[in-house]
């Protein structure tokens, strides 16, 4: 291969000689690609430019030394004998820091169908890269996990909002860190994941995402192996860096203060941070106070606890995109019953609609009591009279008073035999005692509010699952 050389000895191929170089680097990319996966493959290798051809050396350039150097350390070998093999003239291989005024040809373009024809695009019509995902530190992005599939109600919106916002305009958003905190399974780790999953879709933004667990068993490997700076320098490129639960870190001094370090070093270069746990900064004793004084002035956003509303919401969205056919009634009572952890409600639901897609039966409340009784169980409490006048009271939309007064209309009577009714039947109390608890009655009328409530729902399969929800709700 002739190869002409300029005044200072380095030049790039010439026309037809480029091509070739051109075809011989698309094959060797193609290999590495299959070689060391996608995801290896997008974060170190996509940012290599041919450079120019000394003799039989050929230079490949990187943007920054810290790339330089581990694609060196990482594939410089194989890159060596993966030119020698494709193009024999090429007898080695120069990784170099691209500099102003070096003779580069872009990155090639590397199509996702081989048999696809890949050429070398002119600069400005250069694709956008895609966004380094560090694999070997980073978490993978959970894909399920979207602002699309993420159900939006009161206890969270201000959070989802703040989330949005850091997706779309990372780089100018105004407040940094955002500080995401609440309880276990309210949704913190959802839009972290939805965040980094909505900037890898616009591209051109490098994403880390790691649970602070993470964080500190790769700072503790870096130590023992001598590669601090590249941990550091890694970590402290990337314009998004999202720890998750960072509570874990307290009690860990070391962790703690290169994670402050790490934290000042993004702000300072003006890189967004995205931090989530369990408690809000300030009560995160156990953690430094610089730390918890950093965290505290970004934006500081709580998710609640889930309503009752929420729970319904996000059981309808969950039940739907599932195409099995789940009654109301049974949406009602898994959130009347499991309230305190939105993981655990969805786990309930999954398992309901794989039993009856498994064995092809349909969702009933019985089929749901006997495939959830473990879940179930452990929510499981003692049942008040006090809490079945309530709970009866807002199902038929009374007053919590009419329980115990002395009107006689059927729109308050009825209720009352339902409430007199499942205190016979969820509670241990005498006739006398239930009769007590509702305006002194006498336990004759508490005998007859229980039979002719049983007697109604024999009658009436409406009245009957209604009256059947309410004992499944209540009952221990």
């Amino acid at each position: 291969m002739t190869i002409g050389v300029d005044d200072d000895e380095r030049a790039f191929p010439q026309l037809e000689d480029g091509k070739a170089l051109e075809e011989s680097w698309l094959q060797i990319c193609s290999r590495l690609k299959g070689e060391v996966g996608e995801v290896e493959y997008r974060t170190w290798l996509t940012k290599i430019a041919l450079g120019p051809v000394d003799g039989d050396e050929i230079t490949l350039l990187l943007p920054t030394r810290f790339l330089r150097d581990w694609v060196r350390s990482q594939y410089g070998d194989r890159l060596s004998e993966l030119w020698n093999q494709v193009m024999p003239a090429i007898r080695r291989v120069e990784l170099q820091v691209a500099r102003p005024g070096d003779p580069v040809a872009p990155p090639l373009a590397l199509s996702e169908d081989p048999s696809d024809a890949v050429s070398i695009a002119e600069p400005e019509e250069a694709p956008r890269s895609a966004p380094e995902v560090r694999s070997d530190l980073v978490t993978a992005l959970d894909t399920r996990f979207t602002f699309d599939t993420f159900v939006v109600g009161k206890p969270n919106e201000f959070a989802y909002a703040c989330a949005r916002r850091v997706a779309e305009k990372p780089s100018s958003v105004g407040f940094n860190p955002l500080f995401l905190y609440g309880g276990v399974g309210l949704g913190k780790t959802h839009l972290m994941h939805a965040i980094g999953a909505e900037l890898v879709q616009r591209g051109n933004v490098s994403v880390a995402y790691m649970s602070a667990e993470k964080f500190m068993y790769r700072f503790i490997a870096a130590i023992r192996s001598q590669s601090t700076m590249e941990f550091k320098e890694q970590l402290r490129s990337v314009d998004v860096l999202m720890i998750d639960d960072l509570q874990f870190l307290i009690g860990k001094d070391n962790t703690q203060e290169e994670f402050f370090h790490t934290f000042n070093a993004l702000v300072d270069a003006g890189r967004q941070i995205v931090v989530s746990a369990d408690k809000s900064p300030s009560d995160l004793s156990g953690l430094e106070d610089r730390l918890r004084t950093r965290l505290g002035c970004g934006m500081v956003a709580d998710i609640h606890a889930t309503t009752f509303e929420l729970r319904i919401s996000i059981l309808e969205s969950k039940a739907a995109a599932s195409g099995v056919v789940v009654p109301a009634k049974v949406l009602e009572f898994l959130a009347h019953k499991i309230t305190s952890n939105v993981r655990e409600l969805e786990g309930a639901l999954n398992r309901l609609i794989a039993h009856a897609n498994l064995f092809g039966r349909p969702v009933t409340l019985e089929a749901t009591q006997d495939v959830l009784h473990d879940i179930l169980k452990a929510h499981d409490r003692r049942v008040t009279i006090e809490e079945i006048q309530k709970r009866v009271a807002e199902h038929w939309n009374i007053r919590l008073t009419d329980m115990s007064s002395a009107r006689r209309a059927r729109a308050v009577a009825r209720p009352r035999q339902v409430a007199m009714y499942l205190a016979k039947q969820l509670t241990s109390r005498s006739l006398p005692e239930i009769g007590r608890k509702f305006g002194n009655r006498d336990h004759t009328t508490v005998m007859h509010a229980v039979s002719r409530v049983a007697e109604l729902m024999e009658r009436d399969p409406a009245f009957a699952e209604d009256v059947e929800l309410m004992r499944r709700m209540l009952e221990s």
